[in-house]
This record gives structure tokens, sequence and C-alpha cells, in this order.
């Protein structure tokens, strides 16, 4: 006897066996999502990198209730994990959520509390910093989200330092971004912190995204850079300092590569950028810094040389403000192996 047709869901399979060494990311998935969040996290900790030869990660996406998860565009997901695995993960993402008005579900809050209290790195995107506000986690903290939602996320949680000027922020355990796309920053920053600068410069090219947007960029600027650097001077000037990072430069001179006056240099460039040429060029000379530090046995003296810097004190004073800890225990870090584990 035939059996008949049906119109009912998928089953739900059990969730498959993973491998239990690996760096476990969760990333929570909601009714009513946008799926390009998702994909940012899914592009950089989910593509396996066989080529890095490093322990890379294990995405998981998890749902509060497993099963379908209906998202924009009328199409859906469907996970076979729910928070049981978002709260064991070593790293848990939220992406944002689907009202910014409402509070996270009790189980959510849970989840995420459990998650903390156990150690793992929690990072939001976008509005999914009301989550990490509601479960309590942000009192006392700098945050970030969406410029459009920075005024609401300060005035429901008010022991939250709300910071909406900035692309997004490590505040160690708990990091926060702006709008979508700085989601890519932030997660670009992650592989960068496990992995070193240039195994992030290699996911970065991969995307077809810049190796590094300082977090502290602010999140929206009067202009954008143009499309045609070649045609434009603050892009023609940017690209003649990252050529020169290791010589003595000054406003005066780069405002001349624009063929501008210094005044009307840094209104263009803080404009183009929304940061000013002093601090840009500060942050570069760091980020060159790390490959440095990682890949060569230079002295700290030397390097801060190499990469600009007049003195090794000025080096480890700006070290220090952007990266959060010291050019030797940056180097230290690496050496022991800390950083080259997922």
């Amino acid at each position: 006897m035939p059996i008949p047709a049906t119109t009912t869901s998928p089953l739900l399979l059990p969730a498959p066996r993973r491998p239990a060494a690996a760096h476990r990311v969760a990333v929570l998935a909601y009714p009513g999502m946008s799926v390009f969040e998702t994909g940012i996290v899914t592009e950089v900790f989910g593509l396996a990198r066989p080529e890095f030869d490093v322990d890379w990660y294990d995405l998981v996406l998890c749902a509060e209730q497993p099963g379908p998860v209906p998202v924009v565009g009328g199409a859906s997901l469907h996970t076979p994990y729910g928070l049981a695995e978002l709260a064991t993960a070593r790293t848990v993402i939220v992406p944002g959520v689907p009202d910014v008005t409402a509070d996270p579900s009790p189980e959510l809050i849970t989840a995420l509390r459990q998650a903390h209290r156990r150690g793992a790195r929690i990072m939001s995107i976008c509005s999914g910093a009301f989550a990490l506000a509601g479960a309590g986690l942000l009192d006392g903290r700098r945050a970030t989200t969406h410029w459009r939602y920075a005024e609401l996320l300060a005035r429901r949680y008010p022991r939250v330092e709300v910071d909406a000027d900035v692309l997004y922020l490590d505040d160690g355990d708990l990091l926060t971004s702006a709008g979508s796309a700085a989601g890519l920053d932030l997660c670009v920053h992650v592989i960068r912190r496990d992995h070193g600068a240039a195994i992030a410069n290699a996911v970065a090219r991969r995307l077809v995204i810049p190796p590094h947007r300082d977090g502290g960029q602010a999140q929206f600027v009067e202009a954008p850079v143009p499309a045609d650097p070649d045609d434009d001077r603050i892009a023609g000037s940017i690209d003649w300092a990252l050529a020169h990072l290791a010589e003595p430069l000054s406003v005066a001179q780069l405002a001349g590569r624009a063929h501008m006056s210094s005044r009307t240099y840094l209104r263009h460039f803080a404009r183009a950028t929304g940061t000013s040429p002093i601090r840009w060029l500060i942050d570069q000379r760091i980020r060159a810094s790390l490959a440095l530090l990682e890949e060569t046995d230079a002295s700290v003296e030397q390097v801060a040389r190499a990469v600009g810097f007049d003195t090794p004190v000025t080096y480890r004073h700006h070290f220090g403000r952007v990266m959060l800890t010291s050019p030797s225990a940056y180097r230290r870090a690496f050496r022991t192996g800390a950083g080259q584990r997922a």
C-alpha cells in the first residue's frame, strides 16, 4: 500500500556529534531575524581554514526552540541546537534582537549568564547589545550598539556606559559592535586576538575588506572615502603614509601630499575617515608592529623604531591604549602558544 504524501514539517534530527576539543562559537538565531549578521559570523568562524594550520572554530547556530526559525524574506533556518549548546560555548554571539523595546526571555537570560559565569567570551552585533544588557552583563561596562539605538539603550539600561561613537568595543570577556557591517570588524578583531595579525589579515583579504578598522573609529562620517582613491587627494595621502610609516610624518607633510593647507586637510581627513591624521597614524603603526612582535625576535625598541615611533616609551603608551596590554605581554602570549589556540 503506497504511503500518502504529507505536508508536515521536516523531522527534527538529533544534533550531530561535534569535535569536543574545538573552540565552539554559538550564534543565536531568532524568529524574524535578518540573515546578514548571521552570515557575517558564519563567513568568519564557520568556514574551514585548513590553509592556516591552526585549530579553527566549530560554529553552531542556536535557537531558543530548536527547529525551524523563520527569517526575513519568508525563508527559515532549521537548527537542532538550543540554549543548552549556547550556554556551554566558548564564544557566544548575539546578533540584532527582534525588538529593542522588549526584554530578552528568561531562558535566554539564564543561558547568557551561565555562559558568562563559565568564562565564555560574549559578543553582540548591532542591537544584540540589548540582550546582553537585559541579562545584566553590561552593568558598569562600556558598550556600543547601532547609533540609532544608542540613546534607547542608555535610557533602558542606565547602568551601562553607552558609547555611540565607536565601531566596536573590546572589554575583554564582553565585546559589542555597532550596526551590522561593524560586526565584520569585530569578528576580524577577534581573529586577531586569537590567532594574530597575519591570519586576521588573511581572513580580511578573503572577505575583501580592510584588514583592520580601529574600534574607536566613528560609526558614520559626513562623507565616505571616495570609490577611486587614485583620483582622491586624501586617499592618495593615506596610501603614501602607509608606505612611509617608519619615517617621521606630520600633518603638514600629509597635507602637502594632498596639496592642501594643514587646516583644510584636517577637516577633509576627519570627514573622510571619522578620525584625525595623528590618531590614524598611531593606530596604523600599532597594527604594523603586531606582526613584528609575533614573527620576529626584534626587541621592543627595534619594533618601535621600525614602525615610526620616536621612543619605546611612546610606543608602549600607545600600544597599551589600543591593545589593552603591553608589547612584551602581547609577544609572550603568542610565543607561549596562548594566541595560537582558538
